[in-house]
């Protein structure tokens, strides 16, 4: 698993792809201290890996990226950890239109 706080380069993203499920990695973005961890087998294990590390649960929404799509189509709203009904997001996807802007202005920041 990887914590991203500074670029990382498309070619490290294509490798963590590889390394698990060829087309895609999960990332887990915390959209308070605009970091992300990415290349874990469960959105829920980079969850645990980030709340270690100061994130809070609230803050934390999960995601896809398929390396080979262009931007912003590469990101995919798709996690369980997402279902959170007391923030008022019922779903997989992140319904909250600001939420999802800032992840995906996080992630192009964090990917070169």
């Amino acid at each position: 698993m990887l914590l991203v706080a500074r670029k990382i380069s498309q070619e490290k993203l294509s490798e963590l792809a590889h390394e698990g499920f060829l087309d895609l990695v999960k990332g887990v973005v915390d959209i308070r201290l605009r970091i992300m961890a990415l290349g874990g087998e469960l959105h829920a294990d980079e969850e645990a890996f980030l709340i270690e590390r100061g994130s809070l649960q609230d803050d934390l929404w999960g995601i896809n990226i398929y390396p080979d799509k262009p931007f912003p189509e590469s990101i995919e709203f798709d996690s369980v950890m997402n279902i959170r009904p007391r923030l008022g997001n019922r779903s997989r996807g992140v319904t909250d239109k600001t939420i999802r802007e800032k992840v995906i202005e996080i992630v192009k920041g964090l990917i070169q």
